[in-house]
């Protein structure tokens, strides 16, 4: 077993006979684990179980967790690369310090509370090849009972609430209304291009971080809103944002993420400020308050 150290006193484990020398590889999958021992090998044993016809590696980060030593992983899956931070570094940050150790053309971002059901990172790689100016690409989040996640946003967006402050989506078709709003609106089965995706299942080409500030993914955010700043910092650069529902993957959304909803809504507040300017703010705050008085 190698056990090295990298940036910021990380330590990093692997087996050199398991990992092999396999040259260039096409996808580094990179999972945080924080006391989530059990649903993180779940995620990591779906990903060996249905993953064919791309080459890949797992990098599982472990963001300080005391449930259990990360090492264990080890003995379960050999084949992964493991980072122990000595801090939790949240989700952006441990995802930045998984990239530090990937070596693929491309990244999937993946949560350790989900599970695969079908050949996931070879679907989202087909995609993103198949359309240009693509920076990332998510799949269908779903429960366990096959119901969908909404997945698939927009931006917060003046022309965006004035369709659903004026109910257009009840006259046009419910799969144009769908598309053009997002979120609980879209029924996640059909190919689209939304503004942002979530971050709990997000594969994008590993070149295009060498676009934004520092080469890096922004981690402005310990956890929550992250993904909505990566999406912004693409489109900002030209870029789409895909979502592939023949990718499916099964999301135990819950299972973790104390204080959701005050963090949620203090980085959104934070976002706000960062990327719109104070009319704009003001008149997205009143009709969010039309929006909520209406309905």
């Amino acid at each position: 077993m190698f056990a090295g150290r990298f940036s910021e006193d990380v330590s990093v484990e692997y087996n050199k006979k398991d990992i092999g020398n396999v040259g260039r590889l096409d996808i580094s999958i990179i999972i945080i684990n924080y006391n989530t021992f059990q649903l993180t090998c779940s995620c990591i044993e779906s990903i060996y179980r249905l993953t064919t016809g791309v080459t890949f590696e797992v990098i599982l980060v472990d963001n300080a967790s005391t449930e259990i030593d990360a090492s264990n992983f080890l003995k379960l899956f050999p084949q992964i690369k493991l980072a122990k931070s000595p801090l939790n570094k949240g989700f952006a940050g441990g995802n930045n310090l998984g990239i530090e150790l990937a070596t693929a053309d491309y990244i999937l971002l993946l949560n350790s509370d989900t599970i695969l059901v079908n050949n996931v990172p070879f679907v989202l790689k087909q995609f993103i090849e198949n359309h240009p100016r693509l920076a990332a690409v998510s799949g269908r989040l779903e429960y366990p009972n096959g119901r969908a996640q909404h997945n698939c946003q927009r931006f917060p967006s003046i022309r965006y609430k004035l369709f659903e402050l004026l109910r257009l989506q009840k006259v046009f078709p419910k799969s144009f209304g769908g598309k053009v709003l997002m979120g609980a609106f879209f029924d996640h089965n059909s190919i689209a291009f939304p503004d942002w995706i979530w971050g709990t299942c997000f594969m994008f080409p590993r070149q295009l971080l060498m676009q934004l500030p520092n080469g890096k993914l922004a981690d402005d955010f310990f956890m929550y809103g992250e993904d909505i700043q990566w999406c912004l910092e693409f489109r900002k650069r030209g870029y789409r944002i895909g979502f592939q529902p023949d990718a499916r993957i099964v999301h135990l959304m819950g299972m973790s993420g104390a204080k959701k909803e005050e963090m949620v809504n203090k980085n959104g507040a934070t976002l706000m400020k960062m990327y719109y300017s104070g009319f704009h703010r003001y008149c997205l705050i009143c009709l969010d308050c039309l929006l909520s008085f209406h309905f």
